[in-house]
């Protein structure tokens, strides 16, 4: 039997470090780990999912994103042959996103974010005194590999001016009932994971390793 390919794509700005602790079955899948460029100078969001699908070398792939990379895989979808695409704390269609991205948009708020911030987690943790807020930015820092300015100004502005307006219903939604960026009550038609935050495809590695293989192979998994 030929194996399925399966591509995993992190979210913004991550490395596919956040997917270690995830195990797919090696009989079953080939599995592949894309990673993020810079973009070019006003790249749109297509025109960058065609430079990333150009890394897809194996037909009729499974698409596995998380957050913005769930929303680059369908993008990615659209301009290709696949088999499935699952998305994992993301968002399906601008519907699903949290009022204060939409708000956003219209008074391009956006653009105010103190993106070196973003770069220098590591010592923002050191003021932090809450233990388990200290952690959760130290984990982020750890997956953060593209620290670059102008990748992460055109990333949050590809997020905020995201134009899908229907989602397409055969996009799997994997989504964690405690995700604070994107709230699970904009979310439809999910597979929800109880405690999972926006993280969860690496806290929740355990659930991934006992659900996933099943989602892709289209068999119904005892949530």
């Amino acid at each position: 039997m030929n194996k399925i390919p399966v591509y995993f794509m992190p979210g913004m700005a991550a490395n596919s470090l956040i997917f270690e602790r995830i195990k797919l079955n090696e009989t079953l899948f080939n599995v592949h780990y894309l990673e993020w460029e810079i973009p070019k100078p006003q790249e749109s969001l297509v025109d960058y999912a065609k430079r990333i699908a150009l890394k897809i070398t194996e037909k009729n792939p499974v698409l596995i994103g998380v957050s913005f990379g769930g929303i680059l895989v369908q993008e990615i979808a659209d301009l290709m042959e696949v088999r499935k695409v699952i998305i994992i704390s993301s968002v399906k269609s601008r519907s699903e996103l949290p009022k204060r991205i939409k708000f956003a948009k219209s008074t391009l708020a956006h653009k105010l974010i103190p993106m070196r911030l973003i770069l220098r987690l590591n010592k923002l943790a050191k003021l932090v005194l809450a233990e388990k807020v200290k952690h959760r930015i130290q984990l982020y820092d750890t997956f953060l590999s593209v620290r670059d300015i102008y990748y992460l100004k055109w990333a949050v502005e590809k997020v905020v001016l995201w134009d899908r307006l229907v989602a397409n219903e055969r996009v799997i939604h994997i989504h964690g009932d405690k995700d604070r960026i994107f709230p699970i009550q904009n979310i439809k038609n999910c597979i929800v994971i109880k405690g999972g935050t926006h993280v969860a495809v690496y806290t929740k590695y355990r659930w991934f390793n006992t659900h996933l293989s099943d989602i892709i192979l289209g068999e119904n998994p005892k949530l």
